[in-house]
């Protein structure tokens, strides 16, 4: 977009030389008109982008929508261009019906993320708003290069063997948008890392155990193998919606690692500089869900587990204001 601009800034100049002693008070009055109307164009079209990154996360990253908003604000669209392009990704799986279709999504991505480091990003609201980011924050091309690795490796769509498998796609994952978000804040601390790890890893555990209903009732189970054979139960329990205790079983133990990896994570508090803190919000997601799971004895595909928490941003905020995560 700023490369096309600048061509029709070029073009101008041919004609204001031969013209500009003939008649200078009007191709100069003509030149600034064309030229603030460029201006005025390309600005809105960073409107539309930025619009709509803010309507994609909110409708489809709600938590991190408004986690988003509560950030400083020379790093609040950045975020949301993160999480825009985290959410354009994680829904590549879901949206297509054959393998190949999501491989060539990916690598359309991948392609992208070099475009942008090459100042030459697609004419796609997503990747002008990253470019836009990449460039303000100088992010880590290796976080987004990795994002989209796991995810391609995702499609595979098998459950994970174990939990490490889950923690690795995590890890690959979730924590590597929290150190891009890091990133945006301005943060390089090794005690931000660890704990953004760690709270990555917990993240991406409730995520899986969040969408079990939503899988179960595509015939779909993704919950690591090694738990759920450990408790004698199979992917058919979860695809009928079973309360068996053995089920409750499974959840207890994917939960409790969630949980410790949210422990491990605050043991690094005292440590982490004040400005990462924005960046770490989300734990109040999870601790949300860990405890409505908890309170229901761990039964996944209770009703209450699959309404939003209207007091959410109210946390959130006050989880701000107290610089705890």
């Amino acid at each position: 977009m700023a490369a096309g601009v600048r061509i029709k800034c070029g073009l101008l100049n041919p004609r204001s030389l031969f013209c500009s002693k003939i008649f200078p008070h009007i191709v100069g009055s003509q030149t600034r008109t064309e030229v603030m109307c460029l201006r005025l164009a390309t600005h809105s079209a960073s409107q539309h982008d930025q619009k709509y990154c803010i309507d994609l996360v909110r409708l489809r990253d709600y938590e991190g929508f408004v986690g988003s908003l509560l950030l400083p604000e020379a790093a609040r669209r950045s975020s949301l261009a993160l999480r825009a392009f985290n959410v354009e990704l994680a829904q590549v799986k879901d949206s297509v019906s054959q393998k190949t279709i999501g491989l060539m999504r990916m690598q359309f991505w991948k392609t992208a993320v070099e475009d942008i480091y090459r100042d030459e990003p697609p004419v796609q609201p997503v990747s002008a708003e990253l470019w836009r980011a990449v460039r303000k924050h100088k992010l880590t091309r290796r976080w987004l290069l990795r994002i989209i690795a796991e995810r391609e490796n995702d499609l595979e769509d098998r459950a994970y063997r174990n939990l490490q498998e889950l923690e690795a796609y995590a890890e690959n994952t979730q924590s590597s948008l929290l150190y891009l978000l890091l990133e945006t804040l301005g943060v390089k601390d090794v005690h931000a890392d660890h704990a953004a790890s760690h709270i990555g890893k917990a993240q991406g555990i409730v995520t899986c155990l969040r969408a079990t209903l939503y899988h179960s009732r595509r015939y779909r189970v993704y919950l690591p193998m090694d738990i759920c054979m450990l408790h004698g139960t199979s992917q058919e329990d979860f695809i009928r919606g079973s309360r068996e205790q053995n089920v409750r079983d499974v959840v207890y133990d994917i939960a409790s690692q969630a949980h410790i990896h949210l422990q491990h994570a605050r043991s690094f508090n005292k440590n982490v500089p004040d400005a990462a803190l924005p960046a770490f919000l989300q734990t109040v997601a999870i601790d949300d869900y860990l405890e409505r799971v908890r309170k229901v004895d761990f039964d996944v595909f209770h009703p209450s587990l699959q309404r939003r928490n209207p007091l959410m941003p109210i946390q959130l905020y006050f989880r701000s204001w107290k610089k705890k995560y």
